[in-house]
């Protein structure tokens, strides 16, 4: 299935419910406005500074929440917060997750946050794989697609409440999420996301196979 159908058929078929029920049948609506495989050609100028300084980022977020007096519960994630932690390798197959997000870094409130886990889906689309949030009041949706040896590119925009569709990448700066995926164990992912809006230097959220 090429890029451009596999965005129009998620978007005309997928509802993600405010209260993050999804049906399974259904796929949560993705940005349409990336049509191409390539990450490179899809990414926004803003983006691509977000995804080229993705290390700058979380070493700074990291010492900004070590300064806040967070070091403790922050050594106690392991290779979750440790910046060269992946192991490349594949990323992670369709099906469904178990994601867990922590905020780090300066920001209006606390500067280490530890979130709820959610539910979140991947899916094939075959020349890049689709994720969604199906939980929580802050859902990301997007798409994973090839990256380097180390780490798979996301690129995705976020849903907020009770939306049902998620507006085109590229539309809504405050909305777009840039980031990458990374093996750091096996069966064990991350998705980093470097300066997301609505505060925090660095987005880090764990991806464990539900079940």
């Amino acid at each position: 299935m090429g890029i451009a159908r596999a965005l129009t058929m998620m978007a005309v078929l997928g509802v993600a419910s405010g209260c993050g029920i999804a049906s399974a049948k259904r796929k949560p609506a993705m940005p349409m406005a990336m049509v191409s495989a390539d990450w490179k050609t899809a990414i926004t100028p803003r983006d691509m500074d977000r995804v080229r300084n993705w290390r700058t980022a979380f070493v700074k977020a990291l010492d900004q929440a070590q300064a806040r007096g967070n070091r403790a519960s922050m050594a106690r994630e392991g290779v979750l917060l440790d910046p060269d932690a992946s192991l490349g390798g594949a990323p992670p197959p369709a099906g469904t997750y178990r994601c867990r997000k922590i905020r780090i870094g300066e920001s209006a409130g606390a500067a280490y946050v530890v979130f709820p886990p959610i539910g979140c889906t991947i899916t094939d689309e075959g020349e890049v794989m689709g994720f969604a949030s199906t939980g929580g009041m802050q859902r990301a949706a997007g798409l994973i697609f090839t990256g380097d040896d180390k780490r798979a590119i996301f690129l995705g925009t976020m849903m907020i409440g009770d939306e049902r569709r998620a507006i085109d990448y590229g539309r809504d700066a405050t909305r777009d999420m840039a980031g990458a995926v990374e093996r750091i164990a096996p069966n064990r992912w991350r998705l980093i996301l470097p300066y997301p809006g609505f505060g925090g230097t660095m987005d880090v959220i764990e991806l464990l196979p539900a079940g």
